[in-house]
């Protein structure tokens, strides 16, 4: 790095209090807290969500353990009996109309009655990236005494080893071994470019069957167009009519993702830890016997899953993971050959091949995303592809939970200066942008909704976690020993 880089870094160290962010940072999550759990924003999104509650656990833990367990809690206790853990788990006290779609669109009482929904809580029917394991974990060291007084890791242990046989049996419609998501809502870069090809062939709802409430609160454009979202809705639609089952394979769209599979990855090893834990407090017994593993299994099956991500989505002459659309042509589908920031997220493995690491290192500083370059934060999508827009959601502008997994595989692979000023670049932008839901990665311009959950609460990670100098990157030295 050079010497005008390292000193822009001091400046913004010095340009952001620590003790000021850790003030606004708390509020946001303290206005975000609903009793047991916490909304990513009280106007846009204003019931639980799956992988929000992940990242906001994870931040979350350094103010309040407690808190922390409740959110894995609250969103666990809606899991479904084959095992899925829902994106929305949805408050009934919120008027149906301040968000689209409602319970009374998925209709999970009724229509995923076979699937074992809850009778006692509505939820939406698909699910999101399975970082719980992974936060779990994290809330646990927080303060183990807390944990191992309220038994939290061995109350969450088998609803997380159902949630993870679910994803690698039920959704491995490719047959190695990896997850599809069957919507792009799943994957959770809702309206990435890469997603443009398979949802090609989805015919959109009709516009006058449904109001779209997100308009109610963020721009039209930045937000996805009416024609993505017609096919959300019918992908949707098609899924709760077939009663959300996945035993006769994926529908229309169905995709392996490199982030969504590093995630369930990195929360194998996550799962790992927690066996391991479990056995050494003499607690390594398990109800279901289908669900029982030991730590060896877990790890060992995260080694092969990491083989598998580099032998179906790793492309060399692009030098990151790519998407497979398994509904393309072809006894495999085929690679979606669109630059996303999600072909770079495997860098959190602690598996990933050397020349594989450094190669994503350069991608993520080259052209394509400008890491320490022109771009402030890493974008979500190619700065040079044709379908980059730095406002519109997910189609360029940078999120904070994906630079904040960079920030940790940089680490995790040695490369402290780099994580360190994507740190601060971080830290910076969360306070300059009011804690906005995405910024634009050349100014750090905000966007969507501003007091978002997982931007704060991943900023006071980063803040407080004391754990930067290790190398066992989001899991601490723990994964190597």
């Amino acid at each position: 790095m050079d010497r005008s880089a390292t000193t822009r870094q001091d400046a913004r160290r010095a340009a952001v209090p620590g003790r000021v962010l850790r003030e606004l940072g708390a509020q946001v999550l303290w206005d975000n807290w609903t009793g047991a759990s916490t909304v990513p924003s009280r106007e846009l999104y204003p019931h639980q969500w799956s992988w929000d509650s992940a990242f906001i656990a994870i931040g979350l833990r350094h103010l309040s353990p407690l808190r922390a367990q409740l959110e894995l809690e609250t969103l666990l206790r809606a899991q479904w009996g084959d095992g899925r853990v829902p994106h929305i788990v949805f408050n009934d006290a919120v008027p149906l109309d301040a968000y689209f779609p409602s319970p009374d669109f998925w209709r999970s009482t009724t229509a995923g009655r076979a699937a074992g929904a809850p009778a006692e809580v509505q939820t939406s029917g698909i699910v999101q990236p399975p970082a719980h394991a992974l936060a779990a974990w994290l809330v646990h060291r927080a303060d183990p005494g807390l944990s191992r007084a309220r038994s939290f890791l061995a109350r969450l242990r088998p609803r997380l080893a159902a949630w993870h046989r679910y994803l690698l049996c039920a959704r491995d419609a490719g047959g190695a071994g990896l997850a599809v998501v069957v919507h792009p809502w799943e994957q959770g870069m809702d309206n990435s470019p890469c997603w443009d090809g398979p949802l090609s062939r989805v015919e959109p709802a009709d516009p006058a069957a449904y109001r779209r409430a997100d308009l109610d609160h963020g721009a039209p454009e930045d937000r996805p167009t009416d024609l993505d979202y017609g096919r959300y809705v019918r992908l949707a639609e098609a899924y709760r009519d077939r009663r959300y089952a996945d035993a006769e394979g994926p529908g229309a769209f169905a995709v392996e993702d490199p982030a969504f599979n590093a995630l369930l990855i990195v929360s194998e090893y996550a799962l790992a830890l927690i066996e391991r834990e479990l056995a050494a407090d003499g607690l390594d017994e398990f109800d279901d016997a289908e669900l029982a593993e030991s730590a060896d299994e877990r790890r060992g099956r995260a080694d092969t899953l990491t083989k598998t991500l580099v032998d179906r989505l790793w492309d060399p002459r692009r030098g990151l993971f790519l998407c497979r659309d398994l509904r393309a042509p072809g006894r495999d589908g085929e690679l979606v050959p669109e630059r996303g920031v999600t072909g770079l997220i495997p860098l959190v493995l602690p598996g990933l091949d050397r020349d594989i690491t450094a190669t994503l290192v350069r991608t993520a500083c080259g052209p394509h995303f400008g890491l320490e370059g022109p771009a402030r934060l890493v974008p979500s999508y190619d700065l040079t592809g044709p379908d980059f827009d730095p406002r519109r959601y997910w189609r360029g502008p940078a999120w904070f939970n994906t630079n904040w997994l960079l920030e940790k595989g940089l680490r995790l692979h040695g490369d402290h200066p780099r994580a360190d000023g994507l740190r601060d670049a971080l830290l910076e932008a969360a306070v300059t942008s009011g804690f906005a839901e995405y910024v634009d990665p050349y100014t750090a311009r905000g966007s969507g909704a501003r007091g978002f959950g997982w931007t704060a609460a991943l900023a006071l990670d980063l803040l407080l976690d004391d754990s930067r100098s290790g190398r066992g990157g989001l899991l601490g030295e723990e994964v190597w020993s």
